[in-house]
């Protein structure tokens, strides 16, 4: 199903205007630019991806006909290092060499065209990886945008509810409603403090039992000490 964001570019400036005008869930909206926008950064990583397999590809060609090219010339070599040995006649050996030359030179002919093409390859890369980024980016950027819509649409709505509820009151209801917090609040304040104050006391017999129990320690002590002594 084509988005409606890419139906949208088939539109006017003024129609585009005109239906965002109308739409009523801007964040629904949003929502779906930013899924289709992840849809073409789908799209466009697997391009990327092929087109880096192209130029690996078109590397590893022009690797191989650079050392396929270097051995005919080594082959042609050898060849005449043959002759020279006595071990080949000289006609065969020219004959030979010779082939052996020739497809060097169609080989780094292949490798020239090779090269222009791994070049052209690099740029369509570079573009698809630009095109790339500049998606990333404007992914990132609606993602932002879209959580600071839904906290401004959350606030929105709280107030509009507030404000809902407060036109609905009236005056001596908003009255008995702030009187009822006040009062919650300074019965709320009134049992903190209350219960500040029993953990104070516990706190104060805490310490009491504590220092009573190292006393009973330190006398025991002694007087295990003192026994001691008498032992001796």
């Amino acid at each position: 199903m084509i988005s409606i964001f890419k139906r949208l570019l088939k539109i006017g400036q003024s129609e585009i205007h005109a239906l965002v005008d109308r739409m009523e869930d801007p964040i629904h909206m949003v929502e779906q630019g930013i899924r289709d926008l992840k849809e073409e950064l789908a799209d466009i990583t697997e391009q990327l991806a092929q087109a880096k397999a192209s130029k690996i590809r078109l590397s590893n060609k022009a690797e191989h006909n650079r050392r396929h090219a270097e051995q005919m010339e080594e082959k042609a070599r050898t060849i005449l290092l043959k002759h020279h040995a006595g071990e080949l006649e000289i006609n065969v050996a020219n004959r030979l060499a010779k082939e052996a030359l020739l497809y060097k030179q169609d080989l780094l002919a292949e490798l020239d065209n090779l090269q222009d093409q791994i070049e052209s390859q690099g740029e369509v890369v570079e573009k698809i990886s630009q095109k790339l980024e500049i998606l990333r980016y404007n992914i990132s950027k609606w993602e932002k945008e879209l959580t600071i819509l839904k906290a401004k649409q959350k606030v929105t709505q709280a107030s509009e509810l507030a404000n809902r509820h407060i036109a609905t009151m009236d005056t001596h209801g908003t009255i008995v409603m702030l009187e009822r917090m006040k009062n919650k609040a300074d019965h709320s304040e009134d049992l903190a403090q209350a219960y500040e104050e029993i953990a104070r006391q516990n706190t104060i017999h805490d310490e009491k039992e504590i220092k009573s129990k190292e006393k009973s320690a330190e006398e025991e002590l002694e007087s295990l000490k003192q026994q001691l002594k008498k032992g001796e």
